[in-house]
């Protein structure tokens, strides 16, 4: 299976979540990781800007990769993974 066919499997599935157990707009917590860098960290939070999101880094204890915790309150389900797509342009990031 290839890397898009699982992304839009998995995506599917939280849409459908999402869809079942939320009422919209509704705050939504992101969790990501990546590698220790300001740069990386800006590009993240610049997906989330102008959105009133809260967002906090904590480092790993080796100092190697920072965790991104994003609460934002988003519209949709599709707005959610939109969200998602974007922060998958970023070189390196795992989302949780």
């Amino acid at each position: 299976m290839s890397t898009d066919k699982k992304s839009e499997a998995f995506y599917n599935r939280l849409r459908e979540q999402l869809e079942g157990d939320t009422e919209w707009p509704a705050p939504y917590l992101y969790k990501f990781i990546v590698p220790a860098s300001l740069e990386k960290i800006a590009e993240i939070e610049a997906v989330f800007d102008g959105t009133g999101a809260q967002i906090q880094t904590r480092d790993s204890s080796k100092g190697t990769y920072t965790s991104v915790s994003i609460k934002v309150t988003m519209d949709s389900p599709d707005a959610v993974i939109e969200k998602y797509l974007q922060v998958s342009e970023v070189e390196g990031v795992i989302s949780l």
